[in-house]
């Protein structure tokens, strides 16, 4: 039994608008998290830590060298294709 294209399941991230609305919800998001640094009080231990939007700019610039790393040690780990044959 052959399956066709018209009898393939649609997902709801398959429609390219669905995508868009997606990626600019995430936008959103980011941009009210990072409003919603200027509404309370931090309590730090040192000045760079109430530079507007600290800790957001702190994580994504960590998240950033951890995936660098990451493709780093795959390089020392990793087992030829046929390891387990």
């Amino acid at each position: 039994m052959r399956t066709t294209k018209l009898d393939e399941k649609k997902y709801w991230l398959d429609d390219p608008r669905n995508v868009t609305k997606v990626y600019y919800g995430v936008w959103v998001i980011c941009a009210i998290a990072a409003l919603a640094d200027l509404f309370y009080d931090k309590h730090v231990h040192f000045w760079w830590e109430r530079l507007f939007n600290f800790y957001g700019f702190y994580g994504f610039v960590v998240c950033f060298l951890l995936v660098l790393a990451a493709k780093e040690l795959r390089k020392l780990v990793m087992r030829d294709e046929d390891y387990y044959d």
